[in-house]
């Protein structure tokens, strides 16, 4: 009889001795949650300079639509900004216009031989065009369909206003 006093009192003890001990213990972290603490304690610069100048800044230097194409605000952050360029509902191709400050990004174009609007002026692959302005700016043009071609791209690199953006 007194047994059975003690084994009610002792059984729901040792239960909640049971969850306090595993609930209070360590746990190795979650694989996402390592890969955070790794890349955390590598004391990388961040992906945008301080000083890198607002996407909403870079807004007014795009072109506008003009007939048959249709431009189209795409993403917007610090350090960049890019529109859409469609054409009868369809994406033919991207504009974008990020800072390089804090980057190499501008090195490419030191040994370039070729102008776009009177800024060098580099092809990256078959489908972009890009250009520096004021050693700072990188413009590029896109290509998101075989149609819209290298000479496309140039055409539409000198429709950003691009003094405007190298008195930024």
């Amino acid at each position: 009889m007194v047994a059975g006093k003690y084994s009610k009192i002792f059984a729901p003890f040792l239960l909640s001795l049971l969850l306090l001990t595993t609930a209070c213990g360590s746990q190795p972290p979650s694989r996402y949650e390592q890969v955070q603490q790794e890349t955390s304690q590598r004391n990388a610069p961040g992906a945008v300079a301080q000083e890198a100048t607002q996407g909403s800044q870079f807004n007014k230097f795009f072109p506008r639509s003009v007939s048959g194409y249709e431009i189209v605000p795409a993403q917007e952050k610090k350090g960049f900004a890019e529109y859409k360029v469609n054409q009868g509902g369809k994406n033919v191709a991207v504009l974008s216009i990020n800072d390089t400050t804090g980057t190499d990004a501008a090195a490419k174009f030191q040994n370039s031989s070729t102008q776009v609007a009177g800024y060098p002026a580099v092809q990256q692959g078959q489908n972009i065009t890009a250009i520096l302005v004021n050693n700072r700016y990188q413009v590029k043009v896109q290509s998101r369909d075989p149609a819209f071609t290298a000479a496309d791209r140039s055409a539409w690199l000198s429709k950003f206003d691009l003094k405007g953006l190298a008195s930024l």
